[in-house]
């Protein structure tokens, strides 16, 4: 357990090495205006924060730097105050996109990347959670049939049928809106769909033109993986990052496994509002020497996916912190709009 003293001389260190990159040393420390410890005092507390495992001492160096329990400290306590927030991430405004998730993901990913010019990513909501929002049946010429889907995550399908004859423009009419009345609300599983759609009381015209256009319903759930958006690789393999990457060949090729990401990515939907994976605390080996920090975003009673930043565990902490608060808010707002409005 550390004491107050120790926990501020932490937090001194692991600033003043985020800042200036090299190690920290007592004198630096003590001749800060605000610090009134002695050099003494200090140099014993950074032996003893050394000797508990929270700093490391490099080569002959007279300075420490923070190992993975030292920034675990430093980030804790930024997790429980306000932190910066780049007026990049700030104006951050999805109001105009509507219902376009694609957009929207993009521009959050875009301006976080920008804002903390790091990596960035976020992972859109998985098709599991989305409901059936509405169904639009359309006859554009007489042998044809369009069925457009429109889930409660904004995802979209759209199916073209073309028929032997021309198809009554009264079955069309009501097959629209048979199928919002019927599925409006409800999973888009195909077997809900089907126990929906199983009704013994339509007559064989209805029957039979329903199972023919009954795929455009279930293609949602047939669309593929859940979507993961990274924007800013080349931020982060940037030269002021270089030193601080030692395996940035294995890195690209971690966030290049896309599955491997997303599921990472869900690992995180049961963390606190705001979390930050720091080194040896990632649960993918391969991100072992980064920093994760992400918030989840959702609608209040359940969180709908994860966006965050990936850098070098020496990065700014403070504004990576504010920046993935204020996106996941701006998200949860979005996602508000696209499933309840």
């Amino acid at each position: 357990m550390l004491t107050e003293r120790q926990s501020e001389i932490l937090r001194l260190v692991v600033g003043d090495y985020l800042e200036c990159g090299r190690p920290v040393g007592s004198k630096a420390i003590a001749s800060r205006a605000d610090v009134t410890w002695s050099p003494s005092t200090i140099r014993s507390e950074l032996a003893a924060l050394e000797a508990e495992g929270f700093l490391d001492h490099p080569h002959t160096s007279a300075g420490r730097v923070p190992t993975d329990a030292g920034y675990r400290v430093y980030t804790d306590h930024l997790l429980e105050r306000p932190a910066n927030v780049p007026a990049k991430v700030r104006s951050l405004d999805l109001t105009e996109v509507r219902r376009e998730v694609d957009e929207a993901m993009r521009e959050t990913t875009s301006a976080l990347a920008q804002a903390n010019n790091l990596l960035a990513l976020a992972s859109a909501p998985p098709h599991s959670t989305a409901q059936i929002h509405r169904i639009e049946v359309l006859r554009p010429q007489s042998r044809v049939v369009t069925v457009v889907v429109i889930a409660s995550n904004g995802a979209v399908a759209k199916r073209v049928f073309t028929f032997e004859g021309t198809v009554d423009p009264g079955l069309v009419e009501w097959a629209s809106e048979y199928l919002n009345e019927k599925l409006a609300g409800r999973p888009i599983a195909a077997s809900v769909v089907a126990r929906c759609l199983a009704d013994p009381e339509l007559g064989p015209s209805e029957t039979t033109f329903l199972a023919q256009i009954s795929g455009a319903v279930t293609g949602l759930e047939e669309a593929g993986e859940d979507q993961l958006y990274v924007t800013g690789t080349g931020r982060l393999l940037a030269e002021e990052n270089a030193s601080h990457l030692p395996e940035a060949s294995s890195l690209v090729r971690t966030l290049e496994r896309r599955a491997g990401v997303l599921s990472l990515l869900r690992s995180a939907l049961d963390e606190r509002s705001v979390f930050v994976w720091i080194g040896s605390e990632n649960p993918s080996p391969e991100l072992r020497e980064v920093s994760i920090v992400g918030a989840n975003y959702g609608l209040g009673y359940r969180n709908l996916g994860t966006v965050g930043v990936v850098g070098p565990m020496r990065m700014d902490y403070e504004t990576a912190i504010g920046s993935v608060r204020e996106a996941a808010g701006t998200l949860s707002r979005f996602f508000e709009t696209v499933y309840e409005g």
